[in-house]
């Protein structure tokens, strides 16, 4: 045990212009049934009106754009078991009642309905809805009813993107009441919105209220987040409907609250109009949503990692773990280096880094802004496609059995090799060397800085660990008041690597 405390010419040219014109006529046809006429306005409100005595005149214009979505659901049941009647004590109470009462091994299946409500706004006069996905995932059957219609309309589903949780349906209609849809990259905080929806199922409603917040995320709702916060009025049944500015401009998609009643508590969340409408050209074209990839891990930066590679505050990502033959690979992107820009656009955090990198076509290029050891440099990357993921598997978590001894460079922290005893309980992968954390004294600097029993030291002050002596060894060498280490830890059903920062100079508390 040790311690220590990321043609003939002219009738060629005669054919090849008919063929041309066919050609584009084609062309022509196939663009019109791929994209829809859809309304766009860049052009942002006008901030110094003052407010009127009503906003009749905009619910008016955009509430007839606003759908009602009733989605039905069948699957299958499986019979419930009757422990009561199966008891062996108890069998001899079927001869008095006979087949009325059912044996459970003969119970089979059944089907059941469930159904749902939700909301959805025409973006087309062909047809052509939004929604969120939510509202119709899993769903057999889908109607919609269009505002101040006693008409249903049988929706076909043309795709869905999960990560955004946002879905685009098509029923055959035309000459429809679509939406205008606003440049939501042009909202600000104190904005007035109307929230437009059918909660609860009992029709059409209008709320009002402001955009409280810009850009949220991180909140587990979505795979890609980056939500207008309301405060107007969202309920179940809200899900898919309209957030229009104050000239009735489609800025979001009502997606999600969060309350802890079940209902409306002033905070609820709309994906923003300029990221559903990037996913509806896609998935319209191909019924599917492509997105770039860079190929690494990443975390945030803390005040200690900021200060660790002088930076003027915690703006931009620290990379964890650069993946073999990816695209940041083959740029130089290294574990350890700092991405500050990507396409010339500041990066505030990962959510930020992620978003823009999702959001980028495969197989474009695209600069990144970054510091390698201690330098700034620019690479530029080729993109490749997000390939599918597999998060499956269960693993357990527990703790290597240890023994203790103390040292003062890393204050508190007791480490042991990562011998196969510990590689089995904890289900660390053979790539993973380093020395494993046994303990970690409470009110330590290292406790402070979020390192954790189980947890491997992979690298300190950027050199690499390879068991429990060389971590001694290298923390004894330890020259100033800011040590970074390089752990890998579980978390749940994965795990993966992290930076962590431990401040010298804080004062210990015990």
């Amino acid at each position: 045990m040790k311690s220590f405390s990321k043609p003939f010419r002219g009738f060629i040219s005669a054919v090849a212009g008919a063929l041309l014109v066919v050609t584009l006529f084609q062309l022509t046809l196939w663009a019109k049934a791929v994209a829809p006429n859809i309304a766009v306005s860049t052009t942002p409100i006008n901030r110094d009106a003052r407010t009127g005595t009503s906003f009749a005149p905009i619910v008016k214009k955009a509430a007839p754009s606003v759908v009602n979505i009733s989605s039905t659901r069948i699957f299958r049941e499986q019979a419930r078991q009757n422990l009561f009647l199966n008891d062996p004590r108890f069998r001899q109470f079927r001869q008095f009642f006979g087949d009325q009462i059912p044996d459970q091994n003969n119970d089979q299946p059944r089907l059941r309905k469930s159904e749902g409500l939700g909301s959805g706004v025409i973006i087309s006069p062909d047809g052509y809805i939004l929604t969120a996905n939510h509202v119709v995932e899993g769903a057999d059957d889908i109607q919609v009813n269009v505002a101040g219609s006693k008409k249903n309309y049988t929706a076909k589903i043309i795709g869905t993107d999960p990560p955004t949780d946002v879905a685009v349906l098509k029923i055959d209609a035309t000459g429809l009441p679509a939406v205008t849809l606003a440049d939501s990259e042009l909202l600000e905080v104190g904005d007035i919105v109307l929230a437009i929806g059918n909660p609860f199922g009992i029709g059409q409603t209008v709320t009002m209220g402001i955009v409280s917040a810009l850009g949220r995320s991180g909140l587990g709702f979505n795979g890609y987040e980056n939500f207008i916060q309301t405060d107007a009025a969202i309920n179940p049944g809200n899900s898919g409907g309209a957030l229009v500015d104050a000239e009735g401009r489609l800025v979001g998609i009502n997606t999600a609250i969060m309350s802890r009643s079940g209902g409306n508590q002033g905070v609820g969340f709309a994906v923003p109009i300029n990221m559903a409408r990037r996913v509806v050209e896609r998935l319209i074209a191909g019924g599917k949503v492509e997105r770039g990839f860079l190929g690494i891990t990443m975390q945030d930066l803390d005040a200690n990692l900021a200060r660790y590679f002088n930076l003027p505050d915690q703006n931009g990502v620290l990379v964890n773990d650069v993946w073999p033959n990816t695209p940041a690979e083959k740029a130089g992107i290294k574990s350890g280096d700092v991405i500050l820009a990507f396409k010339d656009k500041a990066v505030s955090d990962r959510h930020d880094l992620q978003l823009a990198v999702s959001q980028s076509d495969p197989n474009s290029s695209a600069t990144v802004k970054l510091i390698h050891d201690g330098t700034k440099k620019t690479v530029t990357v080729a993109l490749a496609e997000l390939p599918a993921q597999d998060t499956s598997g269960v693993i357990e978590q527990t703790s290597p059995s240890v023994n203790s001894s103390k040292s003062d460079s890393l204050d508190g922290v007791t480490v042991d090799n990562l011998d196969s005893i510990a590689r089995q309980q904890l289900r660390i992968p053979l790539v993973v060397q380093g020395a494993v954390v046994a303990d970690v004294e409470e009110g330590s600097n290292s406790a402070a800085a979020g390192l954790q029993k189980g947890d491997v030291i992979m690298e300190i002050n950027r050199q690499p660990v390879a068991d429990a002596d060389a971590a001694i060894k290298l923390s004894t060498d330890i020259k100033g008041d800011q040590i970074l280490l390089k752990i890998w830890r579980r978390s749940g059903n994965m795990g993966g690597t992290l930076f962590l920062s431990v401040d010298n100079t804080r004062k210990i508390l015990k």
